[in-house]
């Protein structure tokens, strides 16, 4: 064919069609049913410390009266020294403090290690380990009291801290927390990459693993610190009363023929303020957190 045929027929060929590219939408801006949503949630979280308070501040009497009354009273201080007299609450909030902390700590570091090494590291029986570490969510815990109480009364353990906080320093939760999370969030060109420039396991860990992983530690984190926190079950069987943690302290200050419940309430109280001051400190870096995790996936 010809220069002049193959031009032709170049000319005569069906041009294809442009291809259109999808023009970025922003978010549809919230309606006012949405605000108004929120606004409930937000009503049904705060009213019930509200009442709280007003049940703190104020005698037993006037709380029994209907309709009780809606406006904090002058007995606050009152009230809070009372259940301070009545039980160990600032022990027990130093006791919950370090159980929570160290209890978190020991949950990151071992269930970031076991996440990673399931869901990026190959190695024998991985499949059947990691089978073996998700059925035992399916475990009650009421049924390991028994052999773990006597475990820990055969170390000298039992009545301390440590009984409490070395059964929680690593979960089926967290390991498959993270293990998901590492999952979708780390690629394995970096890996790869790491090894090409022969970093060890360990620089690896600290140089790539761990930065990335940070935004779900802090989930997780905040998670087992508020779990840790608020557990009763375990900790009431194993402390006795001049080791207790807040919950415990709280469930002996509601012992009684009657209980005072402006007392109770009081305790209750203090024992909440440093969930909520620690979820302020650390509330937006938590989102923060999540967002740029969503992001990187």
């Amino acid at each position: 064919m010809s220069a002049t045929g193959v031009r032709e027929a170049a000319l005569a060929a069906p041009t294809p069609a442009p291809v259109r590219r999808r023009r970025y939408r922003a978010p549809d801006a919230a309606g006012p049913l949405t605000y108004v949503l929120l606004v409930v949630t937000a009503l049904l979280f705060v009213v019930p410390f509200y009442y709280m308070v007003v049940a703190a501040s104020r005698p037993m009497a006037e709380m029994n009266t209907s309709p009780p009354p809606f406006l904090p009273g002058p007995d606050l201080w009152q009230n809070i020294t009372t259940a301070v007299q009545q039980q160990a609450i600032g022990l027990s909030i130093v006791n919950s403090l370090i159980v929570s902390g160290v209890t978190t700590v020991g949950t990151l570091a071992f269930c970031t290690l076991a996440g990673y090494a399931f869901a990026k590291l190959r190695f024998r029986g991985e499949k059947p380990l990691f089978a073996i570490t998700i059925g035992t969510l399916m475990i009650p815990p009421s049924l390991g009291v028994v052999p773990l109480y006597k475990l820990m009364s055969d170390w000298g353990l039992a009545g301390r801290l440590e009984s409490v906080i070395l059964p929680s320093l690593v979960g089926a939760f967290g390991v498959f927390f993270m293990r998901q999370y590492l999952v979708q969030t780390l690629p394995d060109e970096l890996l790869e990459a790491a090894k090409v420039d022969g970093a060890s396991q360990i620089r690896t860990v600290v140089s790539i693993v761990l930065p990335i992983a940070r935004p779900g530690m802090a989930v997780l984190g905040m998670l087992t610190f508020m779990t840790s926190w608020n557990d009763f079950f375990w900790p009431v069987i194993t402390l006795n009363s001049t080791m207790p943690t807040v919950q415990v302290a709280l469930n002996n200050l509601g012992s009684g023929y009657v209980p005072d419940t402006a007392v109770i309430m009081a305790g209750t109280l203090v024992g909440t303020l440093p969930v909520i001051v620690v979820f302020l400190l650390l509330g937006r870096q938590i989102v923060s957190g999540i967002i740029a995790g969503a992001v990187k996936g």
